[in-house]
């Protein structure tokens, strides 16, 4: 299309130089004076027109010297002055002034000299209107060029203004944006990190206490400690998505975390997740079929959550179920599922929840399926096909 684009002008000059090329030649052919100088005069100066957009000042200069010799020699009368004309325009639309005004100057001059030495017992009258008919054209020519260059520039401006109102709406865009993620993080921080670091602390001292008077520890006890440390990494992980990078600081610290960003949950921590899920009394197994390899961080991310989401459906409205973990890895795909062998049935369905819909949204985000409904056997399943390759919007995703 861009070479359609570039020789689309070129082709219009090129037309306009035939047209005026063929309209001089009949001058020639009709004129009893015209020689065959004059004809490659004519010839001369409508091919220079072609040039007139890319180069203006040389059609200018030949057209100009060109037209005075067929005019100085045959006297074709007004039509001579067609491509001068054409070139004014061309140049005084570039923005020059000087040189299309002396090519004016000298063309008309010169022709009223001539006409008037060549046509001694003419009507003067008659060649000065004639002249000055030319020079009305001439200056039109000149206002055509003046107001064609301008109606340019404003449109370069528009497109300028134009382009510069769209990067402004998306600075703004960016940094509303920004403010809120900002928000959102100081929300998230000033609610959330404060209830779990108390409940946290408040585990921790127990389960001390316990140990200290000799007691046993409730395993349930143990599991709240650990969810919570576990929700407070996971809440800085997102927090630190959230906020920018000069913003980090304003972050309390949370005894027991490490230093440095904490790293987002993958399959890497599936053991730690499946323990904490028996911890509470729910029977999980785990199996793990293809040969383990790194995978792309939003896919790691993705199973993990699910099968967190799984059990944690399991344990609230399955009791007493059982549930079976197993990831699959495959050459383009990797597959996790979760079973149970609770009461839900096809005829007494569970209501779908938020976990659900959010587990549908990562696996649809990612181009994969997923499969959340009752088993034939009684019980339900969770089956997730997730693609290896990630589509590349979702590469800088959030890693929550």
């Amino acid at each position: 299309m861009s070479f359609v684009r570039g020789w689309r002008p070129l082709a219009t000059d090129a037309a306009l130089a035939v047209v005026v090329g063929t309209m001089l030649w009949l001058t020639v052919v009709v004129n009893p004076s015209a020689g065959t100088i004059d004809f490659v005069a004519v010839l001369i100066g409508s091919a220079a027109l072609v040039g007139w957009r890319r180069a203006p000042l040389v059609p200018l200069v030949v057209s100009t010297i060109c037209m005075l010799v067929y005019s100085a020699h045959a006297q074709p009368g007004p039509p001579v002055a067609f491509p001068v004309l054409v070139a004014v325009f061309g140049s005084v639309r570039t923005g020059r002034r000087l040189l299309p005004t002396l090519a004016g100057v000298a063309f008309l001059g010169t022709t009223l000299a001539v006409n008037l030495a060549k046509t001694p017992g003419g009507d003067p009258q008659t060649i000065v209107q004639n002249t000055t008919l030319l020079l009305g054209w001439f200056l039109a020519a000149a206002v055509m060029g003046t107001v064609t260059r301008h109606r340019q520039a404003y449109l370069e401006q528009a497109e300028q203004r134009a382009a510069e109102a769209e990067r402004t709406r998306e600075e703004v865009a960016r940094r509303r944006a920004g403010e809120e993620r900002l928000r959102i993080a100081r929300e998230l921080h000033d609610s959330l990190t404060h209830c779990i670091s108390v409940i946290k602390v408040q585990a921790g001292v127990a389960v001390h206490l316990a140990r200290k008077r000799g007691d046993e520890v409730p395993a349930s006890l143990l599991a709240i400690q650990e969810a919570s440390g576990d929700a407070m990494r996971e809440l800085r992980a997102t927090l630190e998505v959230l906020r920018d990078t000069d913003d980090r600081d304003g972050l309390e610290s949370d005894p027991g975390q490490e230093d440095g960003v904490p790293a987002a949950s993958g399959l890497d921590r599936l053991d730690d997740l499946v323990d904490r899920a028996r911890s509470t009394g729910l029977p999980a197994t785990v199996t793990v079929s293809g040969r383990r390899r790194e995978l792309p961080a939003e896919v790691d991310r993705a199973a993990y959550r699910i099968v967190q989401e799984a059990l944690t459906n399991v344990s609230r409205h399955a009791g007493g179920a059982a549930a079976s973990v197993r990831i699959d890895y495959g050459g383009d795909e990797l597959v996790v599922q979760v079973d149970d062998d609770g009461t839900a049935s096809a005829e007494a369905p569970p209501a779908p929840g938020v976990g659900l819909l959010g587990m549908r949204e990562r696996v649809t985000a990612l181009g994969g399926r997923l499969r959340a409904e009752p088993r034939a056997e009684g019980g339900f399943t969770v089956r997730a096909e997730l693609p290896l390759r990630v589509p590349a919007e979702l590469t800088m995703g959030d890693p929550t």
